[in-house]
């Protein structure tokens, strides 16, 4: 994982590679694809989760968060209210379309190879993140989910596992879905003056609860100089009357620090290496 310095003009060319196999995958592969908006909510609430607008980030002037926002007031309301009928599938970027700036987005925060620029459209990696974590609480399956290759900031007030979230780049890093059950779903996603709220509901009640946690977590030191942060996230089911029924593997996350570890951090890393081997 050492980092890879590329050339503009492979960076460009790569990124248009991508997009035009994207939009190929979109309209001449086998996907249904959801595009339905509901009329009215589905009566039944499944998982729900909010996150924060505004979050002071070292080095990060606070314009950008402000721009955030306006970019996500946009992006949900392509995804509010979307239904999910059995064997569609969500596309993220499918619904949403490309941030540009005639569509109304703003120049935001967008991480770029262990940094941040200032991009139109910037920011909406939060609500990806947002239905990524709410869909670990469903039965519905995450088909594509791209990690950050890069942790940029230092934990900070952090309530959910390193590396819960879902990164995207219009259009080849995408989130997609999958509706593999026998009901409908639909997403709501929301701002509040304060926060940014999603729920996903469904036709029918659900028989299955969910817990998502990190069972392990370690950091190395490279040969090359830098540090490697490493966890794996598991999900615990549990059936109707809260026992559990299954424990399960979901994802593992390998991001090069862009920040010097704490030494208690790596102590405590080698102790849980050496905990597992035993």
């Amino acid at each position: 994982m050492k980092p890879k310095k590329r050339s503009k003009l492979r960076i460009f060319l790569g990124i248009r590679y991508y997009r035009l196999m994207r939009y190929i995958e979109w309209f001449f592969g086998d996907k249904k694809y959801a595009k339905e908006l509901g009329d009215s909510p589905l009566e039944n609430v499944i998982a729900t989760h909010r996150t924060p607008l505004l979050r002071k980030l070292k080095n990060v002037d606070m314009w950008l968060q402000h721009n955030k926002v306006k970019n996500l007031k946009i992006a949900t309301k392509k995804l509010n209210g979307i239904i999910i009928k059995p064997g569609e599938t969500l596309s993220y970027w499918k619904l949403i379309g490309n941030p540009t700036k005639s569509k109304g987005y703003v120049k935001g925060m967008n991480l770029f190879y262990g940094t941040f620029i200032a991009r139109y459209g910037g920011g909406l990696c939060q609500l990806s993140n947002l239905i990524y974590w709410m869909t670990l609480h469903t039965p519905l399956t995450v088909t594509e989910r791209y990690r950050h290759s890069f942790d940029v900031f230092p934990d900070v007030n952090r309530k959910q596992p390193f590396g819960s979230g879902a990164t995207c780049v219009y259009n080849y890093r995408d989130l997609q879905i999958f509706n593999n059950t026998e009901d409908t779903y639909q997403l709501f996603v929301y701002l509040t003056d304060d926060y940014l709220v999603g729920e996903w509901r469904s036709d029918n009640i659900s028989t299955r609860k969910y817990e998502v946690y990190e069972k392990k977590h370690w950091i190395t030191h490279e040969y090359w100089g830098g540090y490697i942060r490493n966890n794996v996230i598991h999900r615990k089911t549990y059936d109707y009357y809260g026992e559990e029924i299954d424990d399960e593997y979901i994802t593992e996350n390998h991001a090069i620090m862009m920040y010097q570890p704490l030494l208690s951090q790596i102590n405590k890393s080698k102790k849980e290496d050496e905990s597992t081997a035993k």
